[in-house]
């Protein structure tokens, strides 16, 4: 197919594909759908051979958030069932970071709901991010706090942290419609800070909101212009209790073109598959992993994955491995460029590497990423077949609601994590 081999030569150079391209992705049929993953992994593989590196999440304070993010289960009004409670001690944040960090995760995602952080949870987090990197030599910390004010993400960085995640979520003309008491430009703002005081900067998108293919490019695209380093890519999970509860829209093979759409447009940046897979992949995981390098280890923020060792036998059975501590993700010139950034105290726009997107992978104001509910990733608890309406026009099968349950484990439990 002429467009997929010209996709792949521009994803080679570092190009970005035109509007129409990206397009053109999400427009093909389930018969050529091979053909856009064999397309999407070449891409894939140039820059990032077959490795898939792993995050952790740790939910520092679950619940009780102030923002009315429509798809979050942690939301203002949400009456979905979910573990609420309030921030973890660094200790205990360690010591659930340790479970993930000992199934392999190198980088570990700190998130806490709430509209943005108070000078005083700064310190609250940068104690925890020290006390995570005394016990665990080499391991990444993103944090993922909500929208920043002027000089926290430069005393997070003095903390140790390596990484902030901020989600676009959905295109800038759609915002309003899934949220009201923050807008987009606040959250462009927060990613624009976090480049500037040198943090990797990581955000992405939630698909299945009922938005456009126009919308999905839109995001794409502004995620392109913003120029971070990884993009989590959230499918949405409607959970009970939010007000997208009943949007079932997404299929395996939609997902599975959302996700090479966004590795063409952003061919050499972490993509990183988020909230929302185990529920709308299912068995497609595994193909995934030619289109994408990065995925979370075990639970969400408010709903469970699929069982860290299961994750890794899928990358193994698939023929993938598990990105070591001792590897760098990003390729040398992304690399160079965010190191050269960080030494100079501010990251200017990372254009001179080249790249892409928009590193994304948890949360955002607090009510992001996660397919469908939570800050980060979260993904959540589904309606009963007989309460869900029937599949739309995106081709979505019947969700599997055996595959979808809140998180009663971890982090401000007294269960041990599924990591």
């Amino acid at each position: 197919m002429d467009l997929l081999n010209t996709l792949v030569e521009k994803g080679l150079r570092r190009e970005s594909p035109t509007r129409e391209e990206a397009l053109a992705v999400l427009a093909t049929s389930d018969d050529e759908l091979l053909d856009v993953v064999a397309a999407a992994g070449k891409v894939r593989r140039q820059w990032f051979g077959r490795r898939v590196k792993l995050n952790y999440l740790v939910n520092l304070k679950s619940g009780l958030c102030p923002e009315d993010c429509s798809y979050c289960s942690q939301r203002l009004g949400s009456k979905a069932d979910i573990l609420k409670y309030t921030w973890l001690k660094p200790d205990e944040a360690s010591e659930a970071a340790a479970a993930g960090i000992a199934g392999g995760a190198k980088r570990v995602c700190l998130v806490a709901s709430g509209r943005g952080p108070t000078d005083r949870d700064v310190d609250r987090v940068g104690r925890t991010i020290e006390a995570i990197k005394e016990q665990n030599e080499g391991v990444e910390v993103c944090a993922c706090l909500g929208l920043l004010s002027d000089g926290q993400a430069e005393r997070l960085k003095t903390a140790g942290a390596d990484a902030y995640n901020h989600n676009l979520n959905t295109s800038e003309g759609t915002y309003g419609e899934i949220t009201t008491t923050h807008t987009y430009a606040d959250r462009v703002d927060t990613v624009q800070k976090a480049h500037a005081a040198g943090l990797s900067a990581c955000s992405g998108l939630i698909a299945g909101m009922g938005e456009t293919d126009e919308d999905l490019v839109d995001v794409v695209f502004a995620l392109r212009e913003l120029d971070s380093d990884s993009v989590p890519v959230n499918f949405l999970i409607p959970f009970e209790g939010t007000p997208l509860a009943k949007e079932w829209n997404l299929s395996p093979q939609r997902c599975l073109r959302i996700l090479a759409m966004v590795r063409f447009v952003c061919p050499d940046v972490e993509v990183r598959i988020a909230g929302g897979r185990e529920v709308h992949l299912r068995s497609m995981q595994p193909l995934a992993l030619n289109i994408a390098n990065s995925i979370f280890l075990g639970d969400y923020l408010t709903s469970e994955g699929q069982a860290g060792k299961a994750d890794l036998d899928m990358i193994a059975d698939a023929g993938f491995e598990v990105e070591g501590a001792g590897t760098t993700t990003l390729p040398a010139h992304r690399a160079d460029a965010l190191a050269a950034a960080g030494a100079g105290g501010g990251c200017g726009s990372h254009a001179a590497s080249g790249g892409c997107g928009s590193e994304a992978a948890g949360c955002g104001s607090h009510a992001d990423a996660a397919a469908g509910g939570g800050c980060g990733p979260c993904g959540g608890h589904a309606e009963t077949p007989a309460e869900r309406p029937a599949a739309v026009s995106t081709g979505a099968s019947d969700a599997r609601t055996d595959l979808v349950a809140v998180r009663r484990r971890g982090a401000g439990t007294d269960l041990a994590p599924n990591a």
